[in-house]
């Protein structure tokens, strides 16, 4: 047991020689396995990458221009955000039929024609990029240009594909501003329209209303009041009018009686007529006990008793009636004309005041039925008002968007061919092929040292065992074994030979033309 802890004892003080001298045994026995191991990926990533096309990618810079005209004058229709509007645009662009357009008119991916147009389509949609670019990345909704991009193996095709894919942009956004515009501009037309026909029949509603209520609408109840306060008063001044008439008209037939029995050209019936005319005058003042009253019935009983006795008829030379008798017949027969007058008056005034008492009376029936269709008139007519301030807007973005007065989309810088291509980056990628390649001819080699149980040396032995080792016997080469070892060199170089030729030829053509596989190894570039 003292040996081993005594050899160990040793080692410590040699330990940075034993370790390099390890390494140098160990790269003596393994170098070839390392060599073959770190040479075949090598040759492998070497011949992809000698394989590997060149890919060039070109941008146009594509600035938003906001609306020309102030919003305060005319306010736009379209008003989704414009990532929205961004991400419908591209959707139209690489829908099939555009793309498609595009492939067959620059020849692009003719390699993948072959296997169907759906393989080409895809690959040009992986090839276009679209990058937003705004002027205060924290805030959102601040695009100011977006940057367009795409890649491939020709640099003069690429540009002028990256150019087409901008000018489809400015034409489709052009193109849907204004197809929304019309849109919204036609809808509101329809909508005016419908709300016009209606506001037309809640309009000839309310005014056959008015023509069936005339005069009984909730908001003439105050005039009908006010005009049927006035009819009464007139009513009373005609009355009282009518009173002095027929008192004046009284006075009148008293002195053209008295004037007539002065003259004597009043007849029985005359005197008849005017001794009940004062006896109802007096009746009017006084009892049937004032002493005229009495006076008068008797002489009006005298009189009828006179009449009724039959007399002979004696023809009395007519008299001429005096100018007095004249004078008051002309005032008696205005006086009876303007108490006829004041009667026709006083029927007017009462056929008036029913007239508007039953106005009166009817308004509350139809108070109700009026607020209705006042209700539904004023809400038809408000929604007009709206549609029409909002048409009239919606025409005046229609016509903005047709002069391109609008949002509109400008390349600020087109797309030109790039010199230096985008990818692959041999570089980079050589680097990770050699220190790929020495990694795993190290990793094979130390693999191979630890899944070796054999002793190399002595001192191997001697550290694994107590047994005293008494004699070494060297290793005899032989003639035979020389020879076995030499051919199993030569086959084992010929068969190396052949797998890094067969592997490089088959990682050359393999990425002899794939562009996905550059695209794979190649990260887009944000210039």
């Amino acid at each position: 047991m003292s040996q081993p802890i005594r050899g160990f004892d040793e080692g410590e003080g040699g330990r940075g020689g034993a370790g390099l001298d390890r390494l140098r045994a160990i790269w003596s026995r393994r170098k070839w396995l390392g060599l073959v191991v770190a040479v075949v990926p090598f040759a492998a990533g070497m011949s992809v990458l000698m394989g590997l096309p060149e890919l060039y990618q070109s941008s146009a810079l594509v600035l938003i221009e906001r609306q020309q005209v102030p919003e305060a004058f005319v306010r736009p229709t379209v008003t989704s955000q414009l990532e929205v509007r961004l991400q419908t645009i591209s959707q139209e662009i690489l829908s099939r039929s555009r793309l498609e357009g595009l492939i067959n008119r620059f020849n692009l991916y003719p390699e993948l024609r072959g296997a169907g147009a759906e393989a080409a389509v895809e690959r040009m949609r992986g090839d276009i990029w679209l990058q937003l670019k705004s002027a205060d990345a924290g805030r959102a909704g601040a695009t100011t240009a977006f940057l367009l991009s795409y890649r491939g193996r020709d640099p003069q095709t690429i540009a002028a594909v990256t150019n087409t894919l901008a000018s489809f942009y400015i034409e489709e956004n052009l193109k849907a501003r204004e197809r929304q515009a019309t849109g919204t501009a036609e809808f509101l037309r329809v909508q005016l329209a419908d709300a016009k026909r209606r506001l037309d029949e809640q309009e000839e509603k309310v005014s056959a209303f008015r023509r069936r209520h005339l005069g009984q609408l909730p908001q003439q109840m105050q005039a009908n009041l006010g005009t049927l306060d006035a009819l009464n008063a007139q009513l009373r001044t005609n009355s009282d009018n009518q009173v002095r008439l027929a008192e004046r008209r009284d006075q009148i037939a008293t002195q053209l009686a008295q004037a007539r029995a002065e003259s004597g050209d009043e007849t029985d019936e005359m005197r008849l007529a005017r001794l009940r005319r004062e006896l109802a005058t007096l009746r009017i003042k006084y009892t049937d006990l004032w002493p005229d009253i009495i006076r008068i019935k008797d002489e009006i009983a005298t009189l009828e008793k006179q009449m009724a006795e039959p007399k002979p008829k004696v023809a009395k030379p007519a008299m001429p009636p005096t100018p007095e008798v004249l004078r008051l017949q002309a005032m008696l027969s205005a006086a009876d004309t303007e108490l006829k007058l004041a009667k026709v008056e006083e029927q007017r005034l009462r056929k008036a005041i029913d007239t508007y008492q039953t106005r009166i009376e009817n308004t509350p029936k139809s108070e109700q039925e009026f607020l209705e269709l006042t209700r539904d008139y004023e809400a038809t007519r408000e929604l007009y008002q709206n549609l029409s301030k909002r048409y009239d807007e919606a025409t005046l973005a229609e016509n903005m968007e047709q002069r391109q007065k609008g949002e509109q989309f400008r390349v600020l810088d087109p797309a030109v061919p790039s010199s230096t291509p985008v990818g692959p980056r041999r570089g980079r990628l050589f680097l990770i092929v050699v220190g790929l390649s020495v990694g795993l001819g190290v990793g094979a080699m130390v693999l191979a040292e630890m899944l070796d149980s054999s002793f190399h040396s002595t001192e191997d032995l001697r550290a694994c065992t107590t047994v005293p080792l008494l004699v070494s016997i060297p290793r005899i080469v032989t003639a035979a074994d020389a020879r076995r070892r030499r051919w199993r060199f030569r086959l084992a170089t010929v068969a190396v030979v052949t797998a890094l030729v067969v592997i490089s030829s088959s990682g050359y053509f393999l990425a002899r033309g794939n562009e996905y596989l550059v695209q794979l190894l190649t990260p887009r570039s944000r210039s």
